[in-house]
């Protein structure tokens, strides 16, 4: 992984990903507009951010498998193409049924992507090299994921549907620079003595996968429900333009995104990765419930790059984790990671948006239930000798 080659393709590598993560936070900022475009209430909302989940949900567990048949590089650039017209139609809809296609797309799109760069990943990297590349590579999926509404926002003072023929050009560029620069690795071989099951869905239920995957699941739905109507929350409470979204968004991202660099190794190192989740979650769930009580700008601000922070780490922990104990099935784990990741962006938002039509404080009062039931959860999440990671 020292070798130039290899550096320019985990960059190209964790830009798809990250180009694909934007994807889904992109419409957030412009969702008050869309809504009075086309007389939704929250309810739609929830259930147009969840389509694009949904269909990455149905299609990654076969996404890693045809990644496995035909090539990692051509699952990314096939999803890099389909992500960009998805985005495109995205752009020029003008009706319901138009932007529930696009966001589906744009779902397989994502199913397509992400398994197929975790293998790519796990093919290039040594067992040393690949927790922390992974790592990153996690970073760049929240990173995306939360940076997303904020380039939305910026990009929405040229337009409601700007951002979104933005991110067309920009996955089209992705899928060339793939095509150039990227060559299929050598499939990476089984690096331990020890035998590991045939695959099958019934291995999500091991000691070693069940409770990871589960607060993947619990995780990505906290961090999807506060999200995904935190432009309408500030828009209805405090009459936040896209601007001041884009600007909160955009700064607990960054902030995010700084603490992943810096401190993720030192505190993996120092506390483990399931200490450090479980810190995270409690965290998280106190600052979720501060978001309904905070009146002012700044303290709207403080709070949500604080817990963007703490989601930033739970999930490359929890990944980390998931790679030293997959050994020869990373592509398993990879397909499986996005599968639990994509139930939780699929009922966060469709939670928070019929919650949301009952009472704006709603959806966070139950993301912070969701995030406590995860503590206790977190509590049974030991090593054992079966899953030791040494």
């Amino acid at each position: 992984m020292s070798s130039k080659v290899s550096k320019v393709t985990i960059i190209i590598l964790l830009s798809n990903i990250f180009v694909s993560f934007v994807g889904i936070g992109l419409v957030i900022p412009v969702l008050p507009t869309i809504m009075d475009e086309l007389d939704l209430n929250g309810s739609y909302v929830g259930y147009m951010v969840a389509a694009f989940s949904i269909a990455q949900f149905i299609v990654s567990p076969f996404a890693g498998k045809w990644a496995d048949i035909v090539g990692r590089k051509r699952m990314i650039i096939l999803g890099l193409i389909i992500f960009s017209f998805s985005e495109f139609l995205f752009g020029i809809g003008q009706s319901i049924e138009v932007l529930f296609l696009s966001r589906i797309l744009g779902g397989v799109s994502s199913a397509f992507i992400m398994p197929s760069v975790t293998a790519f990943i796990a093919d290039i990297t040594t067992v040393q090299d690949r927790a922390k590349i992974l790592g990153y590579m996690s970073a760049a999926i929240n990173t995306g994921f939360i940076i997303g509404p904020g380039i939305g926002g910026f990009l929405a003072g040229l337009g409601s549907r700007a951002p979104f023929f933005a991110a067309a050009i920009l996955a089209g560029l992705a899928a060339i620079l793939s095509f150039i620069y990227l060559k299929e690795p050598d499939r990476v071989q089984n690096e331990s003595n020890i035998p590991t099951e045939k695959f099958g869905m019934k291995r999500i239920f091991s000691g070693l996968y069940l409770i990871p995957f589960l607060l993947l699941f619990t995780s990505t739905f906290g961090l999807a429900s506060f999200e995904s109507l935190f432009s309408l929350f500030v828009d209805h409470k405090f009459q936040f333009t896209p601007f001041d979204i884009a600007i909160i968004v955009t700064g607990g991202g960054l902030v995010g995104a700084i603490v992943q660099v810096l401190f993720f190794d030192p505190l993996t190192k120092k506390l483990g990765e399931i200490v450090l989740v479980r810190y995270c979650f409690i965290f998280s769930a106190l600052l979720v419930w501060i978001m309904t009580v905070v009146e002012t700008y700044l303290a709207v601000m403080i709070t949500s790059c604080i817990i963007f922070v703490g989601f930033d780490l739970i999930r490359p922990a929890i990944t980390s984790f998931l790679t030293k104990v997959a050994r020869n099935e990373q592509g398993f784990v990879g397909g499986m990671n996005s599968m639990f990741t994509s139930l939780g962006n699929i009922f966060g938002p469709i939670a928070g948006g019929l919650l949301f039509d009952e009472n704006i404080h709603y959806p966070y009062y139950f993301a912070t239930i969701i995030l406590i039931l995860s503590i206790f959860l977190s509590a049974f999440w030991v090593n054992t000798k079966e899953n030791s990671i040494k």
